[in-house]
């Protein structure tokens, strides 16, 4: 897994740490789903970090050799907590950790709560832009964090989490603020990104890669 760092019950572990300092050209930030309030600890063995550990763990042997390294941001606690909004503080905290000791391009790739986080933080100094997958977008949230940032939005047609016609409205009320956004839906699969694993997977990579092109790295 590479190197761990642990805050306050946060907890953050490095893919493709053997990555010299020069082969490290971008980083992926990947966060995990939630829920909408809980403030009990998140651990390992909870389905939605253990299914973003295996999308990090594709995404690592995807990206790896054109030099993005994957970091895999564990949040303190299960739920988003309404104003509170409890992830955000965990990200901010990771995207330090991450400038500290690589100061390169980010992307934010996130699922569900997770991918809500990624698209607030997105105005986060190094952050390029964020992937959104079956995203937890309320008609609330705003967007103008994401002026100058490329975005990528992927959502299936049968969640019953989620609602793929928010991350639509969401997609069109981002996309004049927004350097770049692509809105991609995949038919039938639903919310725990358990259909179509490869084509989530895929997507994830794809959309990681493309908003580093649009940024300059180029593989």
């Amino acid at each position: 897994m590479g190197n761990r760092f642990l805050q306050t019950g946060r907890h953050l572990a490095v893919r493709g740490a053997g990555l010299s300092p020069e082969q490290v050209r971008a980083v992926a930030l990947v966060l995990h789903g939630g829920r909408v309030s809980g403030r009990e600890p998140v651990t390992w063995y909870q389905p939605a970090v253990l299914r973003m550990n295996l999308l990090a763990e594709a995404l690592h042997r995807r990206v790896h050799r054109h030099g993005v390294q994957v970091w895999n941001l564990r949040f303190a606690v299960r739920g988003w907590n309404g104003p509170e909004a409890s992830p955000l503080a965990d990200a901010r905290w990771a995207l330090e950790q991450i400038r500290g000791r690589c100061a390169r391009p980010i992307v934010l790739v996130g699922h569900s709560m997770g991918a809500r986080t990624a698209l607030r933080v997105s105005g986060e100094p190094d952050v390029c832009g964020a992937v959104g997958l079956a995203p937890w977008v309320p008609p609330e949230d705003p967007v103008d964090q994401l002026a100058g940032r490329s975005v990528v939005l992927v959502h299936g047609t049968a969640d019953r989490v989620t609602d793929p016609a928010l991350t639509a409205a969401y997609a069109q009320r981002a996309r004049p603020v927004a350097k770049s956004l692509v809105h991609q839906e995949i038919p039938e699969a639903g919310h725990a990104m358990l259909q179509s694993v490869r084509r989530w997977d895929d997507l994830a990579a794809a959309g990681v890669l493309d908003i580093l092109a649009a940024n300059g790295v180029r593989s």
